[in-house]
């Protein structure tokens, strides 16, 4: 998923600033649903809740991302598994047991 996202140009920084957003959205949504809608106060809840759930997952999305971006700043290569090589693909240097 993240790559599809690193493909269409979006960067952590896209994803922290659409996370606030949705907390402002939120509180707008929650605002003018109890003010434009008969339906009461619980079906304005319902919205604020709805909208800002979307904060906590696309902050989420935005650190994963930011941490592939630190990642191919720094050159290195993220192998899920791979004990045997270093970050950046070194082999890890073996010191003899006597």
């Amino acid at each position: 998923m993240l790559g599809m996202l690193r493909k269409t140009g979006l960067k952590s920084n896209a994803m922290y600033t659409m996370g606030l957003a949705s907390v402002g959205a939120s509180v707008a949504a929650w605002a003018m649903s109890q003010n434009l809608e008969q339906k009461g106060v619980e079906r304005a809840d319902r919205w604020g809740i709805f909208i800002g759930l979307w904060a906590p997952t696309l902050l989420t999305v935005g650190c994963a991302m930011r941490l592939e971006e630190q990642a191919r700043e720094l050159g290195m290569r993220i192998r899920r598994g791979s004990t045997s090589q270093r970050a950046g693909g070194r082999p890890r240097e073996t010191v003899p047991v006597r």
